[in-house]
């Protein structure tokens, strides 16, 4: 994948802490085959780019160690050249945007996640992290890690920290984080304070990303109910003009007819009752003022003549 080498490299190159695994392996002191194999392969990956070539190389070379596993376990030279053909291998992967298959094809040779080399283990993480699925690794990196074997190792320390950062953090794992710094006696003291400040500082930015959510969603609350409201004063207003434009364009007798109606209907009584007769009496008195002054002021020269 030559045209997208800035997005499958880059977990694997410059992407290493403390621990140098992106370096690019070097044969081994053995003359062996396996080892001239390797040199191959390093050459097919960084020299000539030809990345498929590299891969199917590192897996001849595995081949030729798998028959020649001697009965008293592996030699030295031969787990330094079985470690760096790993990294080769995930290089030449991760060129050809075959990043997925890295941790099942590392993991066929060392059956168990236990028994990675801690370059390899890097790799993966950095590898995966950057791909943003560092899901995937989660479990590998987390049996590794408990392995008594490995808590002795000078990598340790590193791994561990990687791990948090790349791993539990961006998961969002964070009491599963603090229980690891917290728990794990191979860490140093200074390094736990370091990696329970990171879980801290995570911790605080999500209770601040929350807020800032519950703030916003209450101010959208708080904007839907105004405009709610708003519509509905809106709407109140339409009504009253169009009641106000529809008496307005009725005649005087009716428009004092609808309001006679109107008050007898509001204060529910009954015009026959003798105790409705000086009430009626006034609202006609009421009606005869205002149709005098109405037609006086329609038609003041006649009504002065």
């Amino acid at each position: 994948m030559k045209s997208d080498a800035s997005t499958s490299a880059a977990p694997v190159k410059g992407l290493g802490g403390p621990l140098r695994s992106s370096e690019p392996p070097r044969a081994a002191a053995s003359s062996s085959p396996a080892a001239h194999l390797l040199e191959e392969a390093a050459d097919l990956l960084v020299v000539h780019l030809d990345f498929r070539a590299a891969l199917e190389t590192c897996e001849r070379a595995w081949q030729i160690l798998a028959g020649d596993a001697p009965a008293e376990g592996p030699t030295g030279s031969s787990v330094e050249v079985k470690c760096s053909l790993c990294v080769v291998g995930i290089q030449a992967l991760a060129e050809m945007d075959r990043w997925q298959e890295v941790l099942s094809w590392v993991l066929q040779y060392y059956q168990v996640p236990e028994k990675l080399p801690p370059k390899v283990l890097e790799l993966c993480i950095l590898l995966y992290s950057k791909m943003q699925q560092p899901g995937a690794v989660l479990n590998v990196v987390s049996a590794w890690l408990q392995d008594p074997d490995n808590q002795g190792l000078p990598e340790y320390g590193a791994l561990a920290e990687l791990y948090l950062q790349r791993v539990l953090l961006p998961l969002g794992r964070l009491s599963e984080a603090e229980e690891f710094a917290v728990g794990s006696p191979a860490l140093g003291e200074e390094q736990r304070l370091e990696m329970l400040q990171a879980v801290h500082t995570v911790r605080q930015q999500h209770k601040q990303e929350h807020s800032g959510s519950m703030d916003v969603q209450k101010l959208n609350r708080e904007g839907l109910f105004s405009h709610k409201f708003l519509s509905l004063l809106m709407l109140l207003r339409r009504l009253w003009d169009s009641a106000v434009s529809h008496l307005l364009s009725l005649p005087l007798r009716k428009s004092l007819l609808a309001a006679l109606i109107l008050c007898v209907l509001m204060l529910r009584f009954d015009p026959a009752s003798p105790s409705s007769l000086p009430l009626l009496y006034q609202l006609a008195q009421l009606f005869r003022r205002i149709r005098k002054a109405t037609f006086t002021h329609l038609y003041p020269l006649a009504l002065h003549d």
